[in-house]
């Protein structure tokens, strides 16, 4: 570890919380306030058939599920149609079923898990109407239940509604996410981000070998996708890419973007909930578990690799180094973007520990756009719950009272999570069709499967990348999962929101556990991490740890 390796550190976190004031000030204008152009929001409510009027939880959430499954539907559709549709100059053929299930499952997740090569699979009409579109709406999607959840927390006298899906979802799109985007991708272009629809470049190397350059709309795709936290990537390097990511600076920008808005919403629902502080307690508790994970991540990365005897730049770009690839795979994981600018499969066992435990707390590290406040809220309602168990009292939310119907939710909520993840990659571990598709033998071997299904239920969308996920088996096992994932955690989330909104606000009292100070966020980062790690501690111990230890006695997988 080094000086200048910190400083970069402190530097990217610094301007992350410089944004979250202003961003997160222009949000709560943006869903709180007047329409900003009401003449727009009018015109594209006509063109949904809505009034934008106030929904209840169950019409919100039938909303989003049947946005998402249409979704899901048409991009099926444009992958495997792809080779009769225009914007295909290399006449790629249709994406076969199985691998176009997954992608379209994949992409209306906000997951972007790729089980296949961009350049040689999808066509640029592919990558723009069907994956950067879902990279839009996935995005706004998150924000809407997010929103939805914090109304439901933070109302008082509005009724049993939780706002109107169209209406978030459409002003999450116009008013953020695409003003943002269009400025973003004309700053990627500026340093050297491929943006055309050019056919792919044949070209004769020095030593005198034909290669074939990818060509296509990369900076408009690379916006979106980080400031969505979707991830993914159009090139199969992903951000490690110099078409995707060139420069230092933009890879510095890149990783501000995908925290930006997650941690933005943070003060946005301190706005909400007519307390600042509120919201920057959610911020605390997230930013000590961030710093916990990129310092274990940069330690373990310096130091030796047992088979190299050298600091481990073993799938690491030289461009960036040792602190910028563990900054770039904490700053993903914690936030499930999934792109990734080095290959984790290649971290030392405990540098490729820290992205996995934190894909495994729950998307609540700030999390994807929308998802980690949601998440973080539900992590709040077990906090105060077990609060209320220490004082003996019925525990109390910004004057709510938590009752049973919301802690069996928020239990499933929680419950959902490894149930999917391990009963997944238990069965992948034990047939062969599973173990085919593995690069490594040994806890290697497990942690690439115990990856592929936290990415996937995470919604995070990296890998381990020694995985062939391109198989049958995988692209249907893994496309159920991501959609697991997603809507069977929103479910809970926004019935949660539907529950407390039509609850009365009681004054706080003597008995009123504070939610927004110091003992709070360490109660909170204490429950975010035992759940974390009475669940999945025992599957880590056989794959990441067993392997590390291995390592330490000189055998390496």
């Amino acid at each position: 570890m080094t000086a200048i390796g910190w400083a970069q550190i402190g530097l990217f976190f610094l301007v992350v919380l410089a944004v979250t004031r202003p961003l997160g000030a222009y949000m709560f204008r943006v869903f709180a306030g007047p329409p900003l152009l009401p003449r727009l929001e009018r015109a594209a409510f006509r063109l949904c058939g809505t009034a934008g009027e106030e929904q209840s939880w169950s019409a919100y959430t039938i909303s989003l599920l049947a946005f998402s499954l249409f979704g899901v539907l048409v991009t099926y559709a444009i992958e495997r149609l792809q080779l009769h549709l225009p914007f295909n100059p290399q006449h790629l053929s249709g994406v076969e079923p199985a691998l176009a299930f997954n992608t379209a499952a994949s992409f209306a997740t906000n997951t972007n898990w790729q089980a296949y090569t961009p350049e040689t699979t999808v066509s640029y009409l592919t990558q723009m109407a069907g994956l950067a579109w879902h990279n839009f709406t996935s995005a706004a999607a998150g924000i809407a239940v997010a929103l939805a959840l914090a109304r439901g927390f933070t109302r008082k006298g509005r009724g049993h509604t939780v706002g109107n899906f169209w209406a978030d979802l459409l002003r999450a799109t116009i008013y953020v996410l695409l003003p943002i985007s269009f400025f973003y991708a004309l700053f990627l272009v500026s340093q050297g981000v491929l943006q055309n629809l050019a056919p792919y470049k044949e070209l004769t190397t020095l030593e005198g070998v034909k290669q074939t350059l990818a060509m296509g709309p990369v900076a408009s795709q690379e916006a979106i996708k980080m400031l969505g936290t979707n991830g993914g990537g159009f090139f199969n390097a992903n951000s490690a890419h110099p078409f995707e990511n060139p420069t230092p600076l933009t890879n510095f920008v890149q990783l501000v973007s995908i925290f930006a808005i997650p941690s933005a919403l943070t003060w946005t629902y301190g706005r909400m909930a007519g307390d600042q502080r509120q919201g920057w307690a959610l911020f605390a508790a997230m930013a000590v578990l961030f710093f916990a994970g990129v310092t274990a991540t940069y330690a373990a990365e310096s130091r030796d690799n047992p088979a190299l005897h050298a600091p481990n730049l073993e799938g690491k770009e030289t461009r960036f180094g040792i602190a910028a690839s563990a900054l770039f795979a904490t700053v993903t994981t914690d936030a499930s973007c999934g792109a990734v600018n080095s290959m984790h499969d290649s971290f030392t066992p405990l540098g490729g520990l820290v992205p996995l435990a934190n894909i495994q707390l729950g998307e609540v590290i700030f999390g994807g756009v929308g998802a980690g406040l949601y998440g973080m809220l539900v992590f709040v309602l077990l906090t105060v719950f077990i609060a209320g168990l220490m004082v003996g009292r019925t525990p109390e939310y910004l004057g709510k009272k938590i009752e049973a119907r919301e802690m069996k939710l928020a239990m499933l909520y929680v419950l959902v999570f490894p149930l999917i993840i391990l009963s997944l990659a238990g069965w992948a571990a034990v047939v062969p069709y599973g173990t085919s598709s593995l690069a490594n033998a040994g806890p290697h071997g497990l942690s690439e499967i115990l990856y592929a299904f936290s990415s996937g239920a995470g919604n995070n969308g990296s890998t381990f990348a020694g995985l062939n996920a391109n198989t049958p088996f995988w692209n249907v096992a893994l496309g159920f999962d991501m959609l697991i994932g997603r809507f069977l955690m929103i479910v809970p989330a926004l019935a949660i929101a539907g529950s407390m909104a039509g609850k009365k606000v009681i004054p706080a009292g003597t008995g009123t556990f504070p939610t927004n100070g110091a003992l709070f966020v360490t109660l909170l980062i204490s429950v975010v991490v035992i759940v974390g790690a009475l669940t999945f501690f025992p599957a880590l111990s056989l794959g990441p740890l067993a392997e590390h230890f291995a390592g330490a006695a000189g055998k390496v997988f």
